[in-house]
């Protein structure tokens, strides 16, 4: 045979096909159309054989029907009026005794695609409806739908409607699913399949005869039904209840988002929803095909938005085995981060050291990033981890963990100590531009604590000339100029050396210009300077890990078993930029008027939005608050917070507060009228109290009775030799709910007794508005050491003014 692909081929070919010793013998005849297709699919032109295929689709042999007509479908487009010959061999195969036959011309009929035999179709399509086979009707119905995809500004005849509408209840379930598909698409336009009451529960309760992806597309077109009732949304449950446990993870996933879309009115049945589908997400996290586990653990992360305690228990389903893609173990990591608990910490963990050293550079990092986000609620053992971790000198690992705790201190400002001794030394190892950015920003901000951190700018700032990332030369700009602000005299030197050369031999403008722009800064002076480089070294925007409000199960319903949770993939997702935090975009729309309210670099602002009761105290906390300010620093560890809490608690409890006066040690306690502020989300209660430098450290999720908040601070004077240099206070803010908080312990039966008493004697509304003013008042615990009367007062206005402002 000639060359493969040649003209010569093609001709061969077309002389076999019109051979009549080939005709007459079927296998030879079969064999030669198969060449023609086998040409065919590896890109050869064989259009010119096209009226002899037309030819041998005129055969009883059901297998060269099937390879003729797939040629005549690959070539009907380019061909429009020779095609017009096959059509009436396949009207004649529409009546052909067998069924197969018979299905076989409908669906090559219609997936021809051309507009002018639309004509010749429609008969056959609306015989095949009727027909006795249901691999017929199967055709038949989707064949309706390819017609009006091929002429969509042309209306289906209502009769035909009518027809597909009754074919819902066909004896056969793939027939009946492919009239929803069908009508789905005739009637997109007037809003898809009308379903009504009736269509709904014929649908249900024949819901098992379909298969899996039957029951997906009977799910899916269900969810745009609205029960009539409460007792009918019931039962609609209670028949879905078995494919909510189905072993078929698509099944069950639709049904969950019926479940979520019928239930959007009652949480309480949403909930319980979500913990039915528990064992079949985890049974697909386990699956053998990596697409999905994949989908599954993307799935998983959105039910964590609503229940994050929800497979607390099951932690361990989630670890990385070895041979598992990055993809894979990223995303689990993922998960595990957010089921990390106060149980559950170490074993994690030691879970995520292990997956540090990774073979994939991509795993390592993602490995360093999961115990950065867990150090914002556990920071201590994390950053003991990240610290060790920098001792393996290895290059992506220093460089993802500089990352890493850059990140965690613009969290959580009390690790800075730490971070600012891990840092000695480490920029050796750094050789991507993203870990050179990280350190920078790191001797920038807190350069005052690290006692090499001019030595090392100025290695950075030698090797400039060869230095090729730009974002590396604008950040050693910014660092090098806020250095200069705090250790002027080692820095003068070496900050002029890289202004000369950014301004009169950098050729990339943004860099010139911003360096040009610190040049004639400085010359405004080193106050104006100071005010817009140094600003704020955290983001209250941030919460901590533990203990954030659940989002509502309607934020997500809608993008469930969509390809929305492959695409964003997580709940609350870290940034995957790695740029210095402050260049990082934050909504900033209603913690904007917070900040400005609170400013923790000048305390004496608060003052003017003072809310006490005694004017001595007004004068009092003006006088202390002028000089007062606080302080994260030193940090203090939930561990030690709780000794030293319950340690003064039990002083307290023996000696008495008239005894403690002599003591080394002050108590106080006071109420304040704020009842909006149990309500508020922990990430804004987190961010109002970070703006003045109060650290939380534990409190109940929101909504929660009796409802507590813990916290501390240290308090700082600027000038005064009288006073003590720093105090530390330990504070509890404590919201009971509509019970009276007294010391003796007094119950809700007999807080009322008194109240009635009350009422009796100053009159029913009185005495009511004097109840809820009670019950709104958050009653706030402060213990202080060493003692000092007035900076207490002063943080207790400071704090108050807080409260006052989130109430807002």
């Amino acid at each position: 045979m000639p060359y493969l692909g040649s003209e010569d081929t093609v001709r061969e070919l077309r002389r076999a096909l019109a051979n009549p010793n080939v005709q007459s013998d079927q296998l030879r005849y079969r064999n030669t159309v198969l060449k023609v297709i086998r040409l065919m699919s590896q890109g050869v032109d064989v259009s010119g054989v096209f009226s002899e295929m037309v030819k041998a689709c005129a055969t009883v042999d059901i297998v060269q029907k099937k390879l003729v007509y797939v040629f005549l479908c690959s070539y009907a487009t380019l061909n429009p009026e020779l095609s017009l010959l096959v059509i009436n061999t396949l009207r004649k195969d529409c009546q052909d005794p067998n069924p197969m036959v018979r299905s076989l011309a409908l669906r090559n009929m219609t997936n021809l695609r051309l507009p002018s035999l639309v004509e010749y179709v429609e008969q056959p399509l609306a015989a095949g409806l009727r027909d006795r086979a249901a691999c017929v009707r199967r055709v038949a119905v989707l064949g309706w739908a390819k017609l009006h995809n091929l002429q969509p500004s042309s209306e289906i005849d209502a009769a035909v409607v009518n027809e597909l509408y009754s074919l819902l209840r066909d004896p056969d379930p793939v027939v009946m699913v492919n009239c929803l598909r069908a009508l789905e698409e005739i009637l997109k336009e007037e809003g898809g399949v009308a379903i009504n009451k009736p269509i709904t529960h014929h649908l249900l309760n024949r819901l098992k005869e379909c298969d899996i992806w039957g029951q997906c597309e009977v799910l899916s077109v269900l969810r745009r039904y609205r029960p009539q009732s409460e007792d009918e949304l019931f039962d609609i449950l209670s028949l879905l209840d078995a494919s909510l446990v189905s072993p078929h993870p698509p099944v069950m996933a639709a049904t969950l988002s019926l479940f979520l879309s019928l239930c959007s009115g009652l949480p309480a049945v949403s909930l319980a929803a979500l913990e039915r589908v528990c064992a079949p997400l985890l049974a697909a996290c386990g699956s053998a095909s990596r697409e999905m586990r994949f989908t599954a653990l993307c799935h998983i992360q959105l039910l964590l938005r609503s229940v994050p305690g929800l497979l607390s228990a099951h932690y361990k389903r989630f670890f990385c085995s070895y041979a598992e893609p990055a993809y894979i173990k990223q995303r689990k990591m993922q998960v595990l981060v957010e089921l990390v608990n106060d149980e559950n910490v170490a074993m994690l963990l030691d879970e995520l050291k292990g997956y540090c050293t990774d073979v994939n550079s991509d795993t390592a990092q993602a490995a360093i990033a999961a115990i950065g986000r867990i150090g914002r609620s556990y920071s201590d053992r994390c950053l003991e981890i990240l610290t060790g971790l920098l001792g393996l000198k290895q290059e992506n690992i220093t460089s993802a963990v500089v990352q890493t705790l850059r990140d965690l201190v613009w969290v959580c400002p009390q690790c800075s100590n730490t971070v600012c001794v891990a840092l000695e030394g480490c920029e050796e190892m750094l050789q991507d531009s993203q870990g050179k950015q990280a350190l920078l920003w790191l001797l920038g901000v807190y350069g005052e604590r690290v006692s090499s951190a001019p030595y090392t700018l100025e290695v950075f700032i030698d090797g400039v000339r060869s230095e090729a990332s730009l974002d590396v030369k604008m950040e050693l700009l910014t660092a090098t100029t806020r250095l200069f602000l705090c250790r002027p005299a080692e820095t003068q030197d070496m900050l002029g050396r890289l202004l000369h050369y950014c301004i009169e031999e950098e050729t990339d403008m943004c860099v010139r210009d911003q360096a040009l722009l610190y040049y004639r800064l400085l010359h405004c002076g080193i106050e104006e300077t100071r005010k817009v480089l140094q600003g704020r070294r955290s983001d209250p925007s941030l919460g901590v890990l533990i203990g954030r409000p659940a989002d509502p199960v309607s934020q997500w319903a809608c993008s469930f078993n969509t390809l929305e949770p492959l695409r964003l993939g997580t709940i609350e997702a870290e940034s995957t930029t790695r740029e210095s935090p402050e260049h990082v975009p934050f909504d900033s729309g209603p913690k904007t008027d917070l900040q400005e309210t609170l400013n923790c670099s000048r305390v004496e602002e608060v003052r003017s939005d003072l809310h006490s009761t005694d004017s001595s105290a007004d004068v009092l906390a003006s006088n202390v608050t002028a000089h007062l300010s606080l302080s994260l620093s030193p940090a203090l560890s939930p561990e030690e917070f709780e000794r030293l809490w319950m340690q003064r608690q039990a002083l307290h409890a023996d000696q008495g507060v008239e005894q403690m006066k002599d003591e080394d040690y002050a108590c106080l306690e006071e109420h304040v009228q704020c009842p909006a502020v149990p309500h508020c989300s922990p990430q804004s209660l987190h961010a109002a109290m970070q703006l003045v430098n109060i650290q939380t450290l534990a409190f109940t999720p929101p909504n929660t009775l009796p409802w507590r908040v813990y916290l501390y601070t240290n308090t700082q004077y600027a000038c005064s030799a009288s006073k003590p240099q720093s105090t530390l206070i330990l504070g509890e803010l404590l919201y009971p709910g509509g019970v009276k908080g007294t010391g003796d312990g007094e119950t809700l039966a007999e807080g009322r007794e008194n109240k009635e008493e009350e009422e009796q004697a100053e009159g029913s509304e009185r005495a009511a508005d004097r109840k809820r003013e009670e019950e709104e008042r958050v009653k706030v615990t402060l213990k202080q050491q060493p003692r000092d009367d007035e900076a207490l007062k002063g943080f207790l206005s400071i704090l108050t003014t807080v409260l006052h402002t989130l109430a807002s």
